[in-house]
């Protein structure tokens, strides 16, 4: 029997000893190092498929713990877990006029979109991800829709207005579980946008997580909830969208955005981006010689 089914089977019997934590502590830190940023149930996840944890919500606390200790320990760097529940709204303010020349001229980018012949948005339901697909979205200049389960008629109906207002062919890219609410927002989402911009090219499509990933990522289920009054006609267990690697779910956003991206526009875009960037530094160094 490997390691990690040892483990597995101890854990179900008696309490692990150092030595199985520590093959349970070695397995967190390999996952993290190669995939991070990833979220605590996506690191639960990668445990789950690697056979070195039962896939209880029991362990799920325990995981919570054991990379509490880890972090503080130093093994596992702070930064490399993802936390986007909780963040800080104020002003952007400077130190000084100087000061704000100069973060202007560092930060500017021009606007990729445009003057390409689309306009892209990728809808994540769980805001725990959004640390995650940042690095993607945020690469890209697309916007980052964090729904939260299903959306107010107000935040659909404000989504639908700055769409509309880019005057183009629109693509909106869905993330949600696999589970009856995670089908259902979506669907919410696609009728109402439509609703809203009647007539306007604006495609909506969910893009995981799906059955077919489901079975060729050999993503780790849970039990449906039977309390959840839409699981009615739902075939199957659910798949949340933490159990897609980080690496993988970036991948996916990557794919969904890169399809509508012109080249040659892009290329354009990217060198007037730099000019700019150095006039602004120029400006920025003239105000502080002055």
């Amino acid at each position: 029997m490997s390691a990690a089914n040892e483990v597995y089977a101890a854990s179900r019997i008696k309490r692990r000893s150092h030595a199985e934590l520590q093959v349970i502590y070695d397995g967190m830190v390999r996952i993290v190092a190669a995939d991070h940023p990833m979220t605590l149930r996506g690191l639960f996840y990668r445990l789950v498929s690697e056979g070195l944890i039962p896939k209880t919500e029991n362990e799920y606390e325990k995981v919570g713990r054991y990379l509490l200790k880890l972090r503080r320990e130093g093994a596992i760097p702070y930064n490399w877990i993802a936390d986007s529940t909780r963040w800080m709204r104020k002003p952007k303010s400077y130190a000084s006029l100087e000061d704000a020349l100069h973060q202007t001229a560092e930060a500017y980018r021009r606007s990729l979109w445009n003057d390409q012949p689309a306009y892209v948005e990728i809808w994540c339901e769980k805001d725990t991800l959004a640390g995650i697909l940042m690095e993607e979205t945020a690469r890209w200049d697309v916007p980052l829709m964090v729904v939260r389960g299903f959306s107010s008629e107000t935040y659909l109906y404000e989504a639908s207005a700055h769409i509309g207002g880019h005057n183009k062919p629109a693509f909106l890219y869905l993330l949600t579980d696999h589970d009856p609410s995670g089908l259902a927002s979506a669907n919410d989402v696609s009728r109402k946008i439509a609703g809203f911009l009647p007539g306007f090219p604006c495609q909506v499509e969910r893009v995981a997580v799906t059955t077919e990933q489901i079975a060729a990522w050999n993503l780790p289920t849970r039990p449906t909830k039977t309390s959840d009054s839409r699981s009615r006609g739902f075939v199957g267990e659910s798949v949340e969208l933490d159990a897609i690697p980080p690496t993988t779910l970036r991948a996916l956003v990557r794919s969904c955005i890169e399809q509508h991206i012109d080249p040659e526009i892009f290329e354009r875009t990217m060198t007037i981006e730099r000019l700019e960037r150095a006039s602004l530094a120029d400006l920025a160094m003239a105000g502080w010689a002055a």
